[in-house]
Parts: C-alpha cells; structure tokens; sequence
C-alpha cells in the first residue's frame, strides 16, 4: 500500500479510537452495541459510531483490496467493553475470504493486470494451474521466462523437477495446485521487490483462501517469507509446520536451488515426506 492510501486507513482507524469504538476494524459475531454503556449513550451518538464503523470498514476493505498484505495494528479503547474475537479475521483477512468466490472470480478480478510495473514487460499472465480443491498448493516466488511464454507457472526446467517430485509423492500435477507470489515475470528472472509483492500477494491470499488447501508448501524463501511475515532466512524455519488460516504450511527449498545443488535434494526430499504424511501418501513405487 502507498503511503497516501496507509495515510487514509490509519487516519480512519484513528477516527474509530477517538470516538471509542476500540478495534471496531476486527469482525465479529456479536455487536458491541449491547454493551450498557454503549445502550446508554444517546440514539443520534450511536447512530453516528455506527456510521463510521460501516464507512471506515468500507475503506479499509477498499485498502486492503489494493494491495494491502496485513493488517494494521491501533490501539484498543480500554473505557468500553469489547466482545472478545480472538479467532475473528480482520477485515483486512476478511477481504481476502470472500465466501463463494473461485479461482475463475478472482482471475476475473484480476483481469489484464497493470497494478505494478511487472506488467511492463511481461508476455502473459500467470496465474495459477491445478485443481481447485487440491488438498496440497506449491507457492513459488513468480514467473520465469518459459512460464511468461506458455502463461503456466513452473514448466521450465524448475518446473520439470517440481514434476518429478510430485509424482514422486504418488501425485499427479493435475491433483495439486501451483501459484506463485506474483504473476508476472520479474525482469532478468530477479526476486520480486517488496512494493510487487504488496500489490500482488493479496490475490495468492485470495486463491489460497478458494482453494482451502490442507498443505501449503512454499518453495523457496520469498514465498515462506511472504506467507509467514518474516524476513528470516529460509534455513531458520525449512522443514517446520506452521498454521496458516487454516491450513498447514510448510516451507522447502526451490526447484531452481536444486538444479544449481543437487546434494540438496535430499533434504527437499525428507520435507516432501513430511507432506505426504500429512496426506496420508506413500512414495511412488519404483
């Protein structure tokens, strides 16, 4: 999110504090409006506070939708009792689970994409490829030039690889599903920068959500770092369950790393089993 648009939200967050809605911006199942100290305020007050809850969740959801990829913090007003919603999403999460929405909706929103400069130089979008209640989803960092030609994710020789190790888990490629962090070709093959990965990671969230995979596996550190918030390297935490908003994540090395260390593969080989375990899959008999 640019600044200008960071600006808008914190100042409409800010708004909702001062007039002591506290963390209004949190879903809920029940409304804070039954508080008795809520119900004691005059009519026109309330009137107002909701007003400005709805108009303030209509901008953040707004901001979110271009390219926000996770929510601001703000400070909870302590005067008011507040409905606990600890395993509520935001809205900034909310707005990435639409309920109903599919692959097809989301591509459809996507369209011809111009949000940053990747599209600049790029052949096709790519967006993604597989089934779209794959229990297992592979998330790699974004396009290389074979993918920019055909407009499928991971066909060159990563992608060849990626295969083989798929159907090394008894899997097809149709049977999983395969994304990436961006959807369009970085320049030279370089990893995507951070303003790229803001405007485009909101539809990888939203595909993700559709999908409600039962294992996230992320090759490579751009992907891990994107989905997990971190800027650790990826030997600090491969091989490691995560929970992500319902699904299991785990993150491994690229198939590209491979290619350059093939010692390395047996390392990629024990996470995939992990995988598999998960799944209740056994290897491919040879």
């Amino acid at each position: 999110m640019d600044s200008a648009k960071r600006g808008r939200v914190e100042a409409w967050l800010q708004y909702g504090n001062d007039l002591g809605l506290g963390p209004y911006f949190t879903a809920r199942t029940e409304s804070v409006v039954s508080s008795p100290q809520v119900s004691a305020l005059p009519p026109s007050t309330t009137m107002n506070m909701a007003s400005a809850a709805k108009s303030s969740a209509k901008s953040v959801a707004a901001a979110a939708a271009g390219g926000a990829a996770s929510p601001l913090g703000a400070k909870a007003a302590p005067s008011l009792p507040i409905v606990s919603a600890s395993s509520s999403p935001t809205l900034f999460e909310a707005a990435e689970r639409v309920p109903g929405e599919t692959l097809d909706d989301i591509r459809a929103d996507l369209g011809e994409c111009t949000r940053c400069r990747l599209h600049k130089a790029r052949t096709k979008i790519v967006f993604g490829v597989g089934n779209p209640k794959a229990e297992l989803v592979f998330v790699g960092e974004g396009p290389g030039h074979d993918e920019d030609i055909q407009g499928e994710p991971f066909v060159g020789r990563a992608g060849k690889l990626l295969t083989q190790m798929i159907e090394a888990m008894s899997l097809r490629r149709e049977d999983v599903y395969i994304c990436n962090v961006v959807k369009c070709r970085p320049p030279e093959n370089r990893l995507p920068d951070k303003d790229e990965i803001a405007v485009c990671s909101p539809f990888l969230l939203r595909q993700l959500a559709a999908i409600q995979p039962k294992v996230i596996c992320c090759l490579g550190a751009c992907s891990a770092q994107t989905l997990l918030a971190t800027n650790q390297g990826i030997s600090r935490f491969r091989g490691e369950w995560f929970d992500f908003r319902g699904s299991k994540l785990i993150a491994t090395y690229h198939p590209a790393y491979l290619l350059r260390n093939p010692p390395a593969k047996s390392e990629v080989w024990k996470d995939l089993q992990k995988v598999m375990a998960v799944l209740g899959l056994q290897p491919k008999k040879r």
